[in-house]
């Protein structure tokens, strides 16, 4: 893959900002990167682009703030599950147009943020946990793999499950990472992520991974009852880049 001089800044600034982002709260990399990528190139180059800076941010969230241990290995079956639906969604992407998926993510997020008015519950998440991670793993992987955005339905899962905040972020990052890397995996597979995407997108990772690491220091500030409160925001504006992105097309 060969980067002009302008593109390498785009996507330098773009993947810059979205890994302060996700440093100072633990998420929101591939929420942010990806669709700011995608106006300046196609869907299918950006999560090509992002393979190696999202291993890179995801694997330094997953041991920072200590008992990632416990964490992990609570909720192990849903980057399990992940990994599959992350197997299902790049075959997909390889298919079919990762536009189509647009509508259904954003469809899935105002379902969630309007439950309570439309009389559509939850619980069952908390009282079948087992399945829970099962369902709500493989829509991520899947969602992964075809718009590069899994989070949505792993936010939904914490938020339900009432994790508390230093396990929603390891938990978040470990689906994202193992997701990733079955992404990668089968790109690689197909022919498509070779030696120089690579090489073009480690300078990139590196960056994004010093970024995220000077940012870290701004968690530890955030109350748990404020950052539930953004990452249904966070949701929200999730779904309005989608549903503009659906009518920019």
């Amino acid at each position: 893959m060969d980067l002009t001089a302008a593109s390498i800044i785009i996507y330098g600034t773009v993947i810059c900002f979205a890994a302060f982002i996700h440093g100072a709260i633990g998420i929101g990399f591939l929420m942010v990167a990806t669709p700011l990528l995608t106006m300046a190139t196609d869907v299918k180059t950006a999560v090509l682009i992002l393979v190696l800076p999202t291993i890179f941010i995801n694997t330094a969230n997953v041991i920072s703030g200590g008992s990632w241990g416990k964490s992990l290995g609570r909720y192990w079956p849903l980057a399990l599950y992940g990994m599959v639906g992350s197997v299902l969604g790049t075959r997909l992407l390889l298919l079919a147009p990762a536009e189509l998926f647009h509508p259904l993510l954003a469809g899935i997020i105002i379902l969630y943020l309007n439950a309570e008015r439309i009389g559509l519950g939850f619980s069952w998440i908390t009282a079948s946990p087992q399945i829970a991670m099962a369902v709500f793993g493989l829509i991520a992987g899947v969602l992964g793999g075809t718009v590069n955005v899994m989070l949505p339905p792993l936010v939904i899962f914490s938020l339900e499950s009432k994790m508390d905040k230093t396990a929603m972020i390891q938990v978040f990052n470990l689906c994202l990472l193992t997701g990733k890397l079955t992404q990668g995996a089968v790109l690689i597979y197909a022919g498509v992520f070779t030696l120089g995407v690579a090489a073009a997108a480690l300078p990139l990772a590196v960056i994004a991974l010093s970024v995220t690491f000077a940012s870290m220091t701004l968690r530890n500030r955030i109350p748990a009852q404020t950052y539930r409160r953004w990452l249904r925001r966070l949701l929200a504006l999730m779904a309005v880049i989608l549903l503009l992105s659906v009518f920019r097309g």
